[in-house]
């Protein structure tokens, strides 16, 4: 296929009258539009935007490739404008793009039509192409001169295989360094340096690095050999034999990249941009011998941009968002299984089997019980993965587990004594979230003192010494600390019970802002554990706590959803799209929906929150809600006593800490919220 049976004449338009990349794209929206490969114009501009807000496509001398894969995209279709004067599109070289090819890709597994774009996106590194196609004087000669660029550079790809097929059969060995036979090579002809590109959509950047780092190489020089790893999949990927005998490895790439076969050898990682607009200092990097030894046997990269040094706090969020970010699925599947669950329950509505009375929505909790089940070990190991890469992630798990469970130094001694094993208490989110960060800095410290056993021990390290050493020190530590959280919740019970239910308002507000402190850990289950103890005294008073204590809970999940769908500025387009689940969770009572936003963002959702499940309690106490049910949020609101009262306090709750949470966060620049100016 050839690029201009993806760029019709009617995709063209010169001369575009634009003065922002907001009315750029509306025009380059348009012109898809008009070629019949968009069916849904706001779903598709939406895409663009949001692709734009996880970094600028501008990839510098004026060039930008805006690019969307989605399923408002028909089929692949290619269309550009020139904009005289140019447009700023927060180019790393600081110049406005004045000439802008839009990609639309559907959400598809045929990718032919990214062989194309990424010839494109390779032909628009060499400076005399684009300005060729900036000095196109009609829509004809701007097609014409992608033709002729086009012919050529297959001529010289083919040109390029057959020379690396003479190179691999060669059998005489050139000798390092420069000499008249040709460009210096490794031993045997090889690439003297290898690299990978790669970006997250892998559509046009995987490709332009390639082809800058293949352009610079030449005119310094140096053999080079690149391996993209784009949407069509890996091309042109790197032998053992090639890294064999390679000087250095260059990693530019923005999404986690397999290491363990480099293992031993120099590797510099940096960003895709830096492939496109500093080749040749990333080059240089392998042949000064500036490039650290790589010790990644087992391990993969971080996406490229980790590379930089970073502070404790930047570093500290990442290690979280990882374990976050692979947390959020257990979160959501697990919370609509068990809402499911409760919807299909009619028969049980109102009784302390609500949800699990029936064999069908038995079924849907316990499979979105079970789900909930890993999410905090899920939440540890990934933190530990994050800061210790795979050694880290076993350790992780297993520190998760413990502190989900509870368990102690202490219960070993009555292991099978279900009194005890039943008097457990867990550590909950907190515990969690410590044991992530243990684990991992555990097993960092451990695998730095391993660099110092003989290399004869390489082997066994990370199938043998990293897992048992460290699996053995966090569940250590677990058990020791875990008896601190216990103390946690015993106190707070304590304190609770202490207060007795002579000031019912107040009780009302403590319980219900308890159920927003830690969503799900220590405090959460103190308030949720004394809720049902005063219920089961079967009195008014109990069922008024245990109706507190569950509005509490579906305040902070209902107040992330109002906040994401009303003051949208604040939150990106992943936050906006993954907080319309929390609707659902909120009415469900499932108060872990908003976990992934308060650990994000802790110092402005927990007291946001916190407030408005206070006021949300005291109101629902004030006016005498009844909740016989322990479970079942707004699906039992049938057996509530005083139900009106009862939404006019969730309502007032979820709306006080959306607008003191949309209050607190700033507003994002329009490319972090993915949002037009």
């Amino acid at each position: 296929m050839k690029i201009t049976e993806l760029l019709q004449a009617k995709g063209v338009k010169l001369g575009v009258a634009a003065s922002s990349q907001a009315e750029a794209i509306e025009a380059l929206v348009d012109l898809q539009v008009s070629c019949g490969a968009v069916v849904d114009r706001d779903a598709y501009r939406e895409a663009v935007l949001a692709r734009e807000a996880e970094f600028s496509t501008a990839v510098g001398e004026g060039v930008a490739i805006p690019h969307a894969k989605t399923a408002a995209v028909a089929q692949p279709g290619l269309v550009a404008i020139t904009v005289p004067g140019g447009v700023d599109w927060k180019a790393p070289d600081g110049k406005p793009s004045d000439l802008i090819f839009l990609i639309a890709a559907p959400d598809t597994q045929a990718n032919v039509h990214l062989e194309v774009l990424a010839k494109l996106s390779a032909l628009l590194m060499h400076p005399e192409f684009p300005a060729a196609l900036r000095a196109a004087s009609s829509v004809e000669e701007f097609l014409a001169t992608i033709d002729e660029a086009e012919a050529d550079y297959d001529a010289k790809q083919a040109a390029k295989a057959e020379q690396a097929e003479r190179a691999k059969a060669a059998v005489s060995k050139v000798a390092q360094g420069a000499s008249p036979q040709g460009p210096r090579t490794a031993e045997g002809g090889l690439p003297l340096i290898l690299a990978i590109t790669a970006c997250p959509t892998g559509i046009a950047h995987t490709y332009m690095a390639a082809e800058n780092l293949e352009k610079v190489a030449g005119e310094m020089g140096v053999t080079i050999k690149v391996e993209t790893q784009g949407s069509v999949g890996t091309k042109n990927a790197l032998t053992a034999q090639e890294i064999a005998a390679c000087e250095g490895i260059i990693i530019a790439a923005d999404k986690g990249i397999e290491l363990s076969r480099f293992d031993g050898k120099p590797l510099y990682s940096t960003n895709v941009s830096a492939g496109i607009n500093d080749a040749e200092g990333l080059i240089n990097k392998i042949l000064s011998g500036e490039a650290p030894i790589c010790h990644a046997a087992g391990a993969s990269s971080a996406p490229a941009a980790e590379a930089k040094t970073e502070g404790l706090g930047s570093s500290l969020y990442k290690h979280l968002m990882n374990g976050v970010s692979h947390m959020l699925p257990f979160v959501v599947g697990g919370g609509i299984l068990m809402a499911i669950s409760f919807l299909l329950d009619q028969a049980g509505m109102g009784t302390s089997s609500y949800g699990t009375s029936t064999p069908v929505a038995a079924f849907f909790n316990l499979v979105g019980n079970q789900a909930f089940n890993f999410m905090l070990p899920i939440l540890a190991g990934y933190i530990s993965m994050s800061i210790a890469d795979r050694p880290g992630l076993a350790p992780g798990f297993v520190g998760g587990w413990i502190a989900k469970q509870g368990f102690t130094l202490g219960y070993l001694a009555t292991a099978m004594d279900a009194d005890a094993q039943g008097a457990l208490i867990s550590g909950g989110f907190i515990a969690a979230l410590f044991a992530g960060f243990a684990a991992g800095y555990l097993t960092l410290g451990f695998e730095k003192l391993c660099d110092r056993l003989p290399d004869s021990l390489e082997g066994i390290k990370p199938v043998l010494l990293y897992p048992l050493v460290s699996v053995f020190a966090i569940g250590l530590v677990m058990l020791a600390l875990n008896p601190v959280f216990a103390a946690i919740n015993t106190w707070l019970t304590d304190v609770l019970n202490g207060m007795g239910t002579g000031n019912l308002v107040l009780l009302g507000a403590v319980v219900g802002g308890m159920m927003s402190v830690d969503m799900g850990g220590p405090f959460n289950k103190a308030a949720y554990v004394f809720g049902t103890a005063m219920l089961a005294d079967g009195s008014t008073s109990g069922q008024i706590i245990m109706a507190s204590v569950m509005v509490g809970g579906m305040v902070p999940p209902l107040a992330i959803a109002l906040s994401t769908t009303f003051f949208k500025n604040r939150w990106s387009a992943a936050d906006r799209k993954a907080g319309i689940v929390n609707y659902i969770m909120g009415l469900s009572f499932i108060t872990e929906g908003a976990i992934p936003y308060a650990a994000a963002d802790p110092g402005r959702v927990l007291p946001s929150c916190i407030v408005g499940s206070a006021i949300a309690g005291a109101i629902s106490a004030g006016f005498g809600c009844t909740s016989p049910a322990p479970h079942g949020g707004a699906w039992v609101i049938a057996v509530i006593g005083n139900p009106v009262m009862y939404l006019v306090a969730l309502a007032a709750g979820a709306v006080v800490a959306a607008l003191a949470l949309s209050f607190l966060k700033k507003p994002l620049a329009p490319e972090e919220s993915g949002l037009a100016k």
